[in-house]
């Protein structure tokens, strides 16, 4: 098994001196050496063809000895080095100090078609940054992780991207809800893809310390290696950067609103410098439309990361990459007006894309009126977000009191759209068909559209909770079988039908759809 090894990180940034794998903090430097934990029995369980190839790998090579070792931390691939990152970072609003990759061993960067990748391990043992932890990850999450991180690339999210999903052959202790119910269960490793695991925190961390010198290493090493044609370093290209950071930001989250997806844990050691999704712990899709949702059961109470406050997360975590930056520009004003055109800049992209969600090509200035009674009314009754969306399309503005039949399979309760709730959704149906009869646009085009922008497959959390609890009886298959649905996501796939549903109602309330944690 070979590969094009190109290492950047480790040769351009300064190393953690100290080599022994004990928890402490970690200064004057971008990572530490260390070495993946050697398990009992490992046994691979899916890898993703498409990025074998990215990576400049064959299929022969997955089905080798050294691909199985390699990617389960089992064996250190020859003239390679393996590390952990350090960053900080805010969670929950409040500044945590050194975080730190805790359960992510680095293993190499490979460079194949004129792209570069850096694959990580994820679950492979402690590192410096572990804390009190113990560096795994059980099968759950990590088939949460590899379908989930697929299946945003598909989508056409920004996102980090998974290569393969192994058993350990280990035992994980686990309290999956932090309720004090430990149990063992089927650890597990995935391997995660991406030009770089950068994050905010990575810039914070070095901030909060005062050291200016290794902040300025480490921007000019992210400058030139993935934001070259900025130019060389200088306050002017400090502060393009920082713009350019905040545009993938916010073409990040408005992806995920487009599609329903809500984070959980938008902390500023999850946010990558690259605006790609990153950390898939708590997530979760919408299935009723509701602002006011999060996964997350630690973040239950006040909310923070809820579907509705993610736009005003992005703005706020970079606020907290603005402050880190700082020291380099050393002007608040230009920072500042970056920060400041973030909201309008959200709302003219937030406007375009739902016209494109409602099969819209042209701008009106009473769209945003239109828009908003729209998400009132799928917020008065329990509303399917992905069916709402995908059925619309067949609406037809010659029949606008058919509205409500057309998208009738996205109500969980039918009988619950009636007097005033119908009122008002055939009154929103009547403004849509006179703005689309301004379209003049064919209902077939119109149709394609929407389809392009509306999936009709997601990962929802019954989907994957379905292919966690065959995990645990040693069936793997639907692993695959999802993981082949959601290479198509906007497709109809007729064969595949059954996916596109309501959430049963026997997960409404059940772990693993409903009910998440940080826990891995």
């Amino acid at each position: 098994m070979k590969v094009n090894l190109k290492d950047t990180f480790t040769t351009q940034l300064p190393a953690d001196p100290i080599l022994e794998n004990t928890r402490r903090q970690v200064e004057n430097a971008c990572f530490s050496y260390v070495t993946p934990k050697q398990t009992q029995k490992p046994e691979l369980l899916h890898v993703s063809p498409e990025m074998l190839e990215n990576v400049g790998l064959s299929e022969v090579d997955a089905q080798s000895d050294a691909f199985l070792k390699v990617f389960t931390g089992n064996q250190v691939l020859e003239n390679t080095k393996p590390f952990a990152m350090c960053y900080g970072g805010h969670q929950f609003g409040n500044w945590a100090g050194q975080l730190g990759d805790g359960r992510a061993i680095n293993l190499f960067e490979v460079e194949h078609q004129n792209k570069h990748w850096a694959l990580q391990l994820k679950g492979a043992g402690e590192t410096p940054y572990s804390r009190t932890a113990d560096g795994l990850a059980v099968l759950r999450s990590s088939i949460r992780e590899y379908l989930c991180s697929e299946a945003m690339f598909h989508l056409g999210v920004p996102t980090t991207r998974a290569l393969s999903l192994a058993l350990s052959g280990d035992q994980v202790m686990r309290d999956m809800l932090y309720d004090g119910n430990q149990a063992y269960e089927k650890g597990a490793i995935v391997t995660r893809v991406a030009p770089s695991f950068l994050r905010f925190g990575s810039f914070q961390i070095l901030a909060a310390r005062g050291d200016v010198d290794t902040l300025k290493t480490l921007t000019d090493y992210t400058i030139s290696s993935f934001f070259s044609h900025l130019g060389k370093p200088s306050k002017a290209t400090y502060l393009n950067f920082f713009q350019e950071v905040t545009t993938r930001t916010l073409k990040m989250i408005i992806d995920w609103q487009r599609v329903g997806f809500v984070h959980g844990v938008m902390n500023t050691d999850n946010m990558s410098i690259l605006g790609l999704t990153i950390d898939y712990g708590p997530y979760g899709w919408l299935e009723d439309f509701d602002f006011g949702w999060t996964p997350n059961t630690t973040d239950r109470q006040h909310k923070r990361y809820r579907y509705g406050n993610q736009p005003n997360m992005g703005l706020w975590n970079l606020y907290q990459l603005a402050n880190a930056l700082y020291p380099l520009v050393e002007d608040v004003e230009p920072l500042q007006a970056i920060l400041d055109a973030y909201q309008s800049e959200f709302d003219t992209q937030s406007l375009a894309m739902m016209r494109k969600k409602l099969g819209l090509s042209k701008a009106d200035e009473n769209d945003a009126i239109l828009f908003q009674k729209l998400e009132e009314n799928l917020q008065l009754t329990e509303t399917d977000m992905t069916i709402f969306f995908r059925s619309l399309s067949h609406f037809s503005f010659k029949k606008p009191s058919e509205g409500i039949n057309v998208v009738k399979d996205a109500f969980y309760n039918l009988n619950e759209v009636e007097n005033g709730v119908e009122q008002q959704w055939e009154t929103w149906f009547k403004d849509y068909a006179k703005r689309l009869e301004d379209e003049n646009l064919s209902v077939e085009i119109r149709k394609n559209q929407m389809h392009s922008v509306n999936p009709k497959y997601v990962l929802r959390n019954y989907m994957a909770q379905l292919a966690i609890d065959d995990a645990n009886k040693g069936d793997y298959k639907l692993i695959d079988q999802l993981f082949q649905l959601l290479k198509k996501p906007y497709d109809e796939q007729p064969e595949n039908e059954k996916w596109f549903a309501k959430r049963p109602e026997w997960a409404r309330h059940k772990v693993g759809c409903s009910m998440l944690s940080c826990s891995s």
